[in-house]
C-alpha cells in the first residue's frame, strides 16, 4: 500500500459559519461541498474537510500545516480577528510555528522549519 494523502476532517457546530470563517479569516479554498461536509484546501498540499454530520462533538480535532513561511501568515490573519493561540515563535524541535483555533475549539498549528535540529539528535 502507498498512502498519497492524509485529510483531517474537523465537526463544527455552525456548518456555514466555520466555511465562512476558514475561508474569509484563514484564506482556505473550497474544494467541494456537499451538504454538511465540505473540503477545503491551502496552496497545493494542505487540505481539511468540515462536517457537521453525525454525533460526534465538535471542537476536539487538531491539525499540523507544514508551510514555507508563518510569520507573514500569522500577521494576515491576526488583522482579520483569527482566534490566535499564540505567536510564531522557534521551538527546540526544529520548528517555528503558531497555534490558531476555529470557534469550535478545533485547532491549526502552522509551522516551518527553522533548520535547527531537534534536541538530543
Amino acid at each position: 500500500m502507498k498512502t498519497t494523502c492524509s485529510v483531517a476532517v474537523f465537526h463544527v457546530h455552525d456548518f456555514e459559519a466555520a466555511l465562512t470563517y476558514y475561508r474569509d479569516i484563514l484564506g482556505f479554498e473550497p474544494d467541494f461541498k456537499h451538504e454538511r461536509y465540505a473540503g477545503l484546501k491551502m496552496g497545493e498540499g494542505g487540505f481539511l474537510h468540515l462536517t457537521a454530520l453525525g454525533t460526534r462533538p465538535a471542537g476536539m480535532g487538531s491539525a499540523y500545516f507544514f508551510c514555507d513561511e508563518v510569520d507573514g501568515y500569522y500577521e494576515e490573519i491576526r488583522q482579520k480577528g483569527a482566534l490566535l493561540r499564540n505567536q510564531p515563535q522557534d521551538y527546540p524541535y526544529g520548528m517555528r510555528d503558531f497555534t490558531v483555533a476555529d470557534h469550535d475549539g478545533n485547532n491549526l498549528t502552522f509551522g516551518r522549519p527553522t533548520g535547527a535540529s531537534p534536541e538530543g539528535k
